[in-house]
């Protein structure tokens, strides 16, 4: 049960230097997509862990959420930057935010996980 739930999530590895401007730009940005879709508790976020000056923590986000910005969108998320959707996501998300909140990274955790540089 746990593994599809988490099967329908895409997990995001956040690092940001201001944990406080950055959880709440993506709150702010993902509660306006999910009102903009209708959504409902369509993303999560963990507390965040500190070390070298940075702040890391999770973003889960349900891929029913992203697959609604994907049609309300249409030809505009495709033209985005990225390769597949779980990509052009981070690329739009990351537009939406990156004025709102200093210096930030997001990463897919599973090809984080995956990568034999794999830092998080």
């Amino acid at each position: 049960m746990y593994k599809k739930i988490m099967e329908n999530r895409l997990n995001i590895n956040v690092s940001a230097i201001d944990y406080d401007k950055t959880s709440k730009a993506l709150t702010h940005q993902l509660t306006f997509l999910e009102e903009m879709v209708h959504g409902k508790d369509d993303f999560v976020m963990t507390d965040s862990e500190f070390a070298f000056g940075w702040h890391f923590f999770v973003l889960s986000v349900n891929r029913t959420l992203i697959q609604k910005l994907e049609s309300m969108m249409d030809a505009d998320f495709q033209k985005l930057k990225g390769r597949g959707t779980d990509k052009k996501f981070l690329t739009w998300l990351t537009k939406n935010i990156e004025k709102k909140s200093p210096r930030f990274k997001v990463a897919i955790k599973e090809e984080m996980e995956s990568s034999k540089f794999g830092i998080f």
